[in-house]
């Protein structure tokens, strides 16, 4: 048929199939309707076992990064656990030593909790300032303190939301010009609500002579965004006493900023020891006699003979876990063990620990 002329009623005509053959079509597409019917039932059973065992996983983030009743479950169960001022206090008393820490850190809480009440009977206050410089060796329980003087801020009212964010020279400083402001901001703003810890602060402090001086711009991004946000940012530096203090005493604004200082003392043996214990206890792993006798003598040749980088609790960190893979490799020599063997550790093992 030509496709330029319409089709007469003869070519119609002989277009058209049996009736058999529509009815074989009509069957087909039934088939094809039931099989359809039949995938979509068992996609939806397949859906109905599988929810309630995938809402008891872990919440997954989002492709596109957008996961925003998840994250509220998160915060809603985050709150259920915050801990109360009294059961974050009786956290700090039970640190071992840091008797003078405890009593400032307990003096600011007051200064801050009489502070709102003269707020709150519209009587005037002096300015008030929490930043703090944390001053000690490693190992005495900086990281520690600030932790649970993040959560006891949020606690008073005075920090929103009363997480720690710890940070060093590398989390703040970039190696080209006009990324480490950016970095710095970054850092800052996940702190917001919270407290930001710089630990070894003074790294910051401008080298004599340098030409890329990108540590004085952290500084400078810090300085100002402490101002920017006082209401509900506080900064904590930290790091060695001498270093801390050239570094504060270098910039005018950072003095102004942090008059806070707090003195982390050395743990003394009896301390060292105690420590120690806790970390057995909490393990459970029990010391017989002549390894509690080795472990005392040994806190107090470590307490006689430290040096100026004294590692304190870091020390006794090492210390233990030497002693967990020493104990390991002795009892996996024994033919048989007993619950026993599994968790009592033998004078030999402390030895061999305190050697490596």
């Amino acid at each position: 048929m030509d496709k330029n002329n319409k089709p007469n009623k003869a070519d119609f005509e002989r277009s058209l199939k049996p009736a058999g053959s529509y009815l074989d079509s009509l069957a087909d597409f039934a088939d094809i309707l039931g099989t359809i019917r039949q995938a979509e039932n068992a996609a939806k059973e397949l859906i109905d076992e599988t929810t309630p065992k995938l809402s008891k996983q872990e919440p997954q983030e989002c492709k596109n990064g957008h996961n925003e009743g998840m994250h509220d479950n998160l915060a809603e169960q985050k709150d259920a656990k915050e801990a109360t001022l009294e059961e974050l206090i009786e956290k700090l008393d039970a640190l071992v030593g840091l008797e003078n820490i405890k009593q400032s850190v307990k003096s600011l809480i007051n200064y801050v909790k009489v502070r709102k009440l003269r707020i709150e009977n519209e009587l005037p206050n002096p300015p008030l300032t929490l930043h703090m410089v944390f001053m000690g060796n490693p190992g005495t329980g900086k990281t520690t303190v600030a932790r649970i003087l993040s959560e006891l801020y949020r606690a008073i009212g005075v920090l929103s939301k009363g997480q720690l964010v710890e940070v060093d020279r590398s989390g703040l400083v970039a190696g080209f010009v006009g990324q480490t402001a950016i970095k710095t901001t970054d850092a800052i703003k996940s702190a917001l609500g919270g407290i930001l810890f710089i630990d070894e602060a003074y790294s910051l402090a401008p080298d004599v002579g340098s030409g890329n001086d990108f540590g004085r711009e952290a500084i400078e991004t810090l300085l100002k965004m402490m101002e920017d946000n006082r209401d509900d940012l506080i900064v904590i530096v930290a790091g060695y006493n001498e270093p801390m203090e050239l570094f504060i005493n270098s910039n005018p604004g950072l003095e102004s900023r942090f008059n806070r200082f707090f003195v982390f003392e050395d743990y003394n043996s009896d301390e060292l020891n105690a420590i120690f214990t806790s970390m057995c206890e909490k393990s459970e792993y029990m010391l017989d006699n002549d390894a509690k006798e080795f472990a005392y003598g040994h806190f107090n040749e470590l307490y006689d003979k430290r040096g100026e980088n004294f590692g304190n609790a870091r020390h006794v960190r090492n210390f233990f876990e030497n002693i967990v893979a020493v104990h390991s490799d002795r009892v996996s020599a024994l033919n048989g063990h007993t619950r026993e063997d599994l968790t009592i550790v033998i004078r030999e093992d402390l030895e061999k620990a305190a050697a490596m």
